[in-house]
């Protein structure tokens, strides 16, 4: 029996660890201070998109406990914990402040028409199974049919609209918007964290945007060339 090279090839730290170590350091050269579990907790932020007490139990009692520390190395990143304990979601954003030089380190991920419509959407199931105490599932197929009012608006024919609707659920699913249930590649649960990424002012406001769309009158939003040309 063989060892994949790369563990063959690994240097042999064993020596080290253990008894040249200073005091808190995890490994050789550790210049680091923090725990081991709450560097982790650093790391899960920071990979994004969201740290969440039901996907990540052994890490979201480490955040609430070094909450503050953990702020405070995002800090020094130009950026901003956001964290809801009662939805058990937690997520970085970028710090706004015009008035200096910041880089960004987080990129924003761009939204096409779809994508939008179907944010709106989930977030209003989302807010529908909250009223009945259920859990947010939607169905691949129920998505399709409830966004195929704003066909029209997406300038497409009926195939082109499904492959769109289909690119924008992957993306959200990339995103952890939505989460596939075990045993289903068509279902999913809604997460939590689309509460925080929508306001109150934002969904009335798309609601109302987009009833009249589906109504068939086309702002000037609809007339612009789709943006989505990737997910085709």
């Amino acid at each position: 029996m063989t060892l994949p090279e790369s563990i063959q090839g690994a240097p042999d730290t064993s020596a080290a660890v253990g008894e040249d170590l200073p005091a808190g350091a995890l490994f050789v050269n550790d210049t680091g201070e923090l725990p081991l579990d709450t560097r982790r907790v650093l790391v899960q932020l920071l990979s994004g998109p969201s740290l969440e007490g039901r996907r990540h139990p052994r890490l979201w009692p480490v955040l609430l406990r070094d909450e503050q520390v953990v702020r405070r190395r995002l800090a020094e990143l130009f950026l901003e914990l956001v964290l809801d304990r009662d939805l058990q979601v937690a997520f970085t954003s970028q710090v706004a402040a015009e008035e200096l030089d910041i880089p960004i380190l987080l990129r924003r991920a761009q939204l096409t028409f779809i994508d939008s419509v179907l944010l709106l959407f989930l977030r209003q199931r989302l807010t529908q199974a909250d009223s009945h105490g259920e859990r947010a599932v939607i169905a691949r197929d129920e998505v399709l049919e409830n966004l195929m009012l704003y066909e029209r608006a997406a300038s497409t024919d009926k195939a082109g609209f499904g492959k769109r609707v289909n690119a924008s659920i992957e993306k959200l699913k990339k995103h952890n918007i939505l989460q596939k249930l075990r045993a289903s590649d068509d279902r999913f649960e809604i997460a939590p964290t689309l509460k925080l990424l929508f306001s109150a002012e934002e969904i009335i406001s798309l609601t109302a945007l987009y009833e009249r769309m589906a109504a068939g009158e086309l702002p000037d939003l609809a007339r612009q060339p789709v943006d989505d040309e990737d997910d085709t």
